[in-house]
């Protein structure tokens, strides 16, 4: 799926970020989520490269083969949009079109609504706009969800760390099956909620089998780069979720603005982001926050891993939005 990807290092910012490149063109910048990769993104090179892009995929900071900073705080949203500004720049770009998924969606629409001036238009797939500042914060999830709501337990330093770097092939195994449309949680999925003292993977069994779109070989890859970061791999990951409350105080300033570029949504209607606050609500906060938005897609029986599960209607989704792209004013 992606023999033809080339891959480098540029340092953005004083970080050390690993990109996976492939095609020439105007520039889609591709950013992936929790716990992901560049190779999230594999069944969309090929088809957008022959679109006539140049399409690339970074390590986000603090994950797989890209350098891990060592403070929590470096982890905010304005790192993380400083360095897709200054990811753009060290590629040769003035502009980009911003496409995100889980945790990158977040940030492509945060980056979006603060420079529109160098993002061209943006996609979110699974994660809606929630402006400023990318998330609700745990001060609003725990209040909803209560102290078991898997990102508050993630603010404690150390322990999801340990729990998920104890056996990467069965973490992501675990993670990615059971966060798609794939498994056999309850429908619409609920919120994951981890049990007193226990893990994230405890509310995922380990499958039985994986399902038609994940492989051995898909498992292997994603537990080979994490491993570059031994008993850290998930560290990096883990400190971007340590800086949501913090988000809303740095970008205070922000409030009421809203994305001014044209805008692509889509989603799975079995990801348990979209069952948290229904279909409608859903994409009647989309509508609001992107008020250039082109088209939102609901994909149905598609979980949360959007480009993973159905890439040929999410590549079809991208065409189809660049190529409008390419004739709009």
């Amino acid at each position: 799926m992606a023999g033809d990807v080339q891959h480098q290092s540029v340092t953005v910012n004083g970080v050390r970020l690993h990109v996976a490149e492939q095609g020439t063109g105007p520039l889609v910048l591709l950013l992936h989520g929790f716990p992901e990769c560049w190779y999230s993104w594999r069944h969309q090179f090929g088809p957008l490269a022959a679109a006539g892009y140049r399409v690339v995929a970074p390590d986000q900071r603090g994950y797989a083969r890209s350098e891990q900073p060592e403070a929590v705080e470096a982890y905010s949203l304005l790192h993380l949009a400083g360095d897709v500004i200054g990811l753009i720049d060290a590629l040769g770009e003035q502009t980009a079109v911003l496409v995100g998924h889980d945790w990158g969606a977040p940030v492509a629409w945060v980056t979006a609504m603060l420079r529109p001036d160098v993002v061209r238009a943006v996609a979110g797939l699974s994660v809606p706009p929630v402006l400023p500042a990318g998330m609700s914060p745990p001060s609003v999830t725990r209040k909803k969800f209560g102290e078991g709501y898997y990102q508050v337990v993630f603010q404690q330093p150390g322990v999801a760390d340990a729990q998920l770097a104890r056996d990467l092939v069965s973490t992501f195994r675990r993670l990615l099956v059971g966060g798609s449309g794939d498994s056999p949680s309850s429908d619409p999925p609920q919120p994951w909620v981890v049990p007193d003292g226990g893990s994230l993977l405890d509310v995922m069994p380990e499958p039985s089998r994986l399902p038609g779109w994940l492989t051995d070989d898909d498992i292997d890859a994603f537990a080979g780069d994490y491993a570059l970061h031994g008993d850290r791999a998930f560290t990096g990951g883990l400190n971007w979720y340590r800086n949501i409350e913090r988000n809303w105080e740095l970008l205070a300033a922000f409030r009421g603005r809203r994305i001014e570029v044209p805008a692509l949504y889509v989603a799975g209607d079995r990801d348990m982001v979209v069952g948290l606050r229904g279909v409608e609500a859903t994409l009647s906060a989309v509508e609001q926050a992107a008020p250039r938005l082109r088209r939102s897609v609901i994909l149905p029986g598609c979980g949360h891993w959007t480009q993973q599960e159905r890439p040929d209607e999410v590549n079809r989704e991208l065409r189809d939005f660049l190529m409008w792209l390419s004739t709009t004013p």
